[in-house]
């Protein structure tokens, strides 16, 4: 579990190098103060994901990618020198001070527009059919792992207000018209839309 407050930017030592099954490894220089808080096995956040570190070395650290992964994510696209999100999974009796993010995208988005307003940003994304009943304004909205306000809702698009600090220390403020992010919504508002589709649906 995350909370979508990124800790820092990680860096792609390499191309992604294919694994077993039709996966592929990725190695991520993220020095040595969050290496410190990793081990084989930990869960990290990369860009919203949830994977698994699966080797360590003092500065960096390798994850590996299914073939689903690589199908929902933006992650399969990464090259050596690529910039990713990081977040280590939140520990017990850490604050929660994002939302509950899961690190289970539900897939990839297009950013549709940006605007300067003086040292903040306002960017729009897509918003597919599949998403429209999860999110809200004023609701939580994890981008490439960044907990994020809805500041407008349309029918097919949403827009995001990004503050200075969001644009330093994410990736987010690289983003250009055109570029794909993931997209995790709330948890509980798939729930919710689950549970009344089925409370709605008529009896066999």
């Amino acid at each position: 579990m995350f909370t979508g407050l990124v800790r820092q930017r990680g860096r792609l030592l390499a191309d992604p190098e294919p694994s077993a099954e039709g996966g592929v490894r990725l190695w991520i220089d993220h020095g040595i103060e969050l290496g410190a808080e990793l081990e084989v096995g930990a869960s990290l956040a990369v860009s919203g994901v949830c994977l698994t570190v699966v080797e360590r070395r003092r500065e960096s650290s390798a994850v590996e990618l299914s073939p689903e992964t690589l199908r929902r994510t933006t992650l399969g696209d990464l090259r050596a020198g690529s910039e990713v999100n990081l977040e280590p999974a939140l520990r017990a009796g850490e604050p929660l001070g994002g939302h509950w993010v899961q690190g289970h995208v539900d897939g990839t988005i297009e950013v549709l527009a940006r605007r300067r307003l003086g040292d903040h940003r306002e960017v729009d994304f897509a918003l597919p059919a599949a998403h429209r009943a999860h999110l809200v304004e004023k609701g939580s909205v994890a981008l490439d792992g960044v907990s994020l306000t809805v500041a407008g809702l349309a029918e097919d698009r949403f827009t995001v207000a990004l503050i200075p600090h969001t644009l330093e220390v994410t990736t987010l403020g690289r983003l250009r018209t055109g570029d794909r992010v993931n997209l995790e919504v709330d948890v509980l508002a798939k729930y919710v839309a689950r549970a009344l589709a089925v409370y709605r649906r008529p009896p066999a």
